[in-house]
């Protein structure tokens, strides 16, 4: 939503006058009336107008560039990149668009330089009652029209440990990100998928994007030779892909606010759950699953993944849908699950909150296994209501308003699932939570293809 502002209401300006500017739909150039007044570049269509066509929200790591235009006519260009979008704007005269790039990149400056700099628009944010939002936080009614990885990145620099550029976790999820291939490279029709899970303390994410396999294969195996993944996995990855043939397929990160990192694949397709268990490592536990299933009537899960880190013990988690559609059935299977399976029983207080979920969809199970035993066992609740992530937050000893926060950033209005989880002794490795844990797990959106069919 633009601010209704009109121009004299911005005087004095730190500079005004006529630019041409690109299109975002449709690539014409208009003539526009733009003005400068601290973090915003407001465009009007004359310098009488009461209301601006759109405005560009200056932010610390906004970038200011001289462009080389494909035509004589329009040589004179350069570009305002934001989180959200990349502004193509034309002046007359080079002085005059050098005169344009140093007013703005001076408003840069000053934003990223003044104490709560970072705090690009909280002017504009809805009184949640906490402090700052990250770099790039969008106002509410433009994040949700922001383009997935813009999504991302409004989530990324909702955490202050993501802020730090010197961070190796940081540079983690670049690299990730930059692995994820772009929309220019999908054909017409074609989806890639990204979703975010985070701990109600926010100190654990999980970053998840799935799309073709015929896209998607490459570019993550690549991924995973960057980081160091070892080659008999990903031998094992073109074995399960082999045996299941996806047609989708996604890559994953977790990150830790104490520096934890890891990564995978997984297939977020219905598999017989047989075939899902090859892709773990055989023992006690893929046994006891099998048995535990196989008496829930449960033949197949809903996604298989395995994490591809430097180090074993390897871990694999299966998601699955609980069957039927009686909610106190499915609770009693998962509550079966967690003794089966040699985990704690869930508390009386969780069993509370989880009630709450009742009517909003089936219940489902994500469970990790590994060689040395289980490693986590989770209930998953859908669509949970502001009240119930609040009670959940409440029983996680974290802020609520933090997640929320955080969920705004990401253009959501809630989470596609709350899950009440458990993770055995030792396999955090003094950078993960262990113990009971809460989890809120975020669609983000999807990028559709846009190359032409040959």
């Amino acid at each position: 939503m633009v601010n209704k502002v009109s121009v004299s209401s911005l005087q004095p300006a730190e500079k005004e006058g006529f630019l041409k500017k690109q299109g975002d739909h449709y690539r014409t150039w208009k003539k526009r009336w733009f003005v400068l007044k601290g973090r915003q570049l407001y465009y009007f269509e004359t310098p009488k107008d009461s209301e601006p066509k759109g405005v560009i929200d200056l932010e610390p790591n906004s970038i200011v560039r001289d462009e080389q235009a494909n035509d004589k006519k329009h040589r004179k260009m350069f570009s305002v990149s934001t989180a959200r979008r990349i502004f193509y704007i034309y002046s007359k005269t080079e002085d005059d668009m050098r005169a344009w790039m140093d007013a703005v990149q001076q408003n840069i400056h000053k934003i990223a330089s003044t104490p709560g700099g970072n705090d690009v628009t909280a002017a504009r944010l809805p009184a949640v009652g906490i402090g700052k939002p990250g770099v790039g936080f969008e106002a509410a009614g433009t994040v949700t029209n922001a383009p997935p990885r813009a999504r991302l990145a409004f989530g990324k620099n909702c955490i202050p440990y993501l802020l730090d550029e010197s961070s190796k976790v940081l540079e983690f999820w670049q690299i990730w990100t930059e692995s994820i291939p772009l929309s220019t490279e999908l054909l017409q029709g074609m989806m890639v998928d990204f979703y975010v899970a985070a701990s109600a303390d926010l100190q654990k994410l999980t970053w998840r994007s799935a799309g073709p396999q015929n896209v998607f294969i490459q570019k993550m195996v690549d991924f995973f030779w960057n980081v160091g993944a070892p080659e008999s996995e990903i031998d094992r990855l073109n074995e399960i892909g082999g045996a299941i043939n996806p047609v989708t397929i996604g890559s994953w990160i977790d990150m830790s606010g104490k520096g934890g990192m890891d990564g995978g694949w997984f297939f977020p397709v219905e598999t017989p759950l047989k075939t899902a268990l090859e892709a773990a490592d055989a023992g006690e536990p893929t046994k006891k699953v099998a048995e535990w299933a196989e008496h829930n009537s449960i033949p197949t899960c809903q996604s298989v993944g395995r994490d591809m880190g430097a180090a074993p013990p390897r871990q694999t988690e299966l998601r699955f849908q609980l069957p039927g559609t009686d909610f106190t059935n499915q609770l009693r299977i998962a509550m079966d699950a967690f003794f089966a399976f040699g985990f704690p029983a869930i508390s009386e207080d969780a069993l509370a909150c989880i009630r709450k979920c009742e009517g909003a969809g089936p219940i489902s199970m994500s469970v990790i296994t590994s060689s040395e035993g289980f490693v986590r066992l989770g209930v998953l609740l859908p669509r949970p209501s502001e009240e119930v992530v609040r009670q959940f937050c409440t029983l996680s000893d974290a802020r609520a308003d933090e997640v929320l926060r955080f969920q705004h950033a990401l253009g959501n209005t809630g989470p596609a699932f709350v899950e009440y989880q458990f993770l055995m002794k030792g396999f955090g490795y003094n950078v993960y939570k262990e113990g009971f844990d809460v989890v809120f797990h975020y669609t983000v959106g999807h990028d559709r293809g846009e190359a032409a069919f040959a």
